[in-house]
């Protein structure tokens, strides 16, 4: 098979797994607390990525990396997982899947502010154009609860989901100029996050896990977190242009709103629609504005 067409379907795996997932968040909550969900989820994930390093004969590298890699690692795996996925499991048990997932999806710009603040740049007409109309889209979703008279608005649930944007864009940039192998730093990121997380659920109330429950936080694990990366960065390895098969994670958030209908039972409301185009539409507005403005 041609490379190029390796990395579409390579893509389209990922983008379909990540779409997946909003609905497996908040089907795993109906068994779990966040913290017992994030436990288990990360620790499928760890084990996802030591079975990709031991076929690749990379495991051993775990062992060999140095101290200053594992402290670095330390400091990502607090970040991610522990930190983000804790947030943002809390903002899904409280809010509609449909909510929570479009707010999370503003973290593309969320970075793009941080970027701007942390270098001291002024941001273009374009950009501030862009997170005007994505912050529209999330004015919309936060506050059509309130019209429904359901559950939607609920404000700390709101201000969780726009928190987790912040960390997730937070844990980029710091990741950013980190020369690590992808899969290898990944990996030792999350045996940190994962000894982090089994320390604050030894400290709560451990309890027997039901298996309805960890099934989904299994899921969670293998599609959000572990085999769904490597897959997307098998397809930007192996594609002509990496743009040619980035573009498709913009089907993901509204394919993302048919499993929340299709598992969760929730009726989608236009407001979500329509609060989630405007945001992604900002993203690819400040994307579109970025190539323009490159030399």
């Amino acid at each position: 098979m041609h490379p190029h067409r390796q990395a579409v379907l390579c893509a389209l795996g990922a983008v379909l797994a990540w779409s997946t997932v909003a609905a497996a968040f908040k089907y795993s909550l109906r068994w779990l607390t966040p913290v017992e969900l994030l436990l288990v989820a990360s620790l499928s994930s760890l084990l996802v990525l030591a079975g990709v390093l031991a076929v690749q004969g990379r495991l051993g590298h775990l062992r060999r990396l140095p101290a200053r890699d594992w402290l670095a690692s330390a400091g990502y795996g607090f970040l991610n997982p522990f930190l983000y996925y804790l947030v943002l499991f809390e903002a899904y048990r409280r809010l509609p899947a449909q909510v929570a997932q479009p707010l999370n999806y503003a973290w593309p710009l969320v970075l793009v502010l941080l970027s701007a603040l942390w270098l001291r740049q002024r941001l273009r007409l374009a950009t501030l154009a862009a997170m005007g109309l994505s912050l529209a889209g999330i004015v919309l979703i936060s506050m059509q609860g309130e019209a429904a008279g359901s559950a939607g608005s609920d404000p700390a649930g709101v201000a969780l989901a726009l928190a987790s944007t912040l960390i997730w864009a937070g844990y980029w940039l710091a990741n950013s100029r980190d020369r690590q192998d992808a899969v290898l730093r990944l990996s030792a990121n999350f045996a940190c996050g994962t000894l982090f997380i089994a320390l604050w659920w030894l400290a709560g109330s451990p309890r027997a896990l039901p298996l309805p429950g960890v099934l989904g936080a299994a899921y969670v694990g293998v599609f959000e977190m572990g085999l769904t990366f490597v897959l997307w960065l098998s397809a930007l390895r192996l594609a002509r242009n990496a743009a040619q098969v980035g573009g498709l994670v913009y089907l993901s958030p509204f394919l993302s709103l048919l499993f929340i209908h299709w598992v969760l039972g929730e009726t989608i409301r236009p407001a979500t629609v329509a609060g989630l185009a405007l945001i992604v539409g900002g993203v690819l507005l400040n994307q579109l504005a970025g190539r323009r403005a490159a030399p």
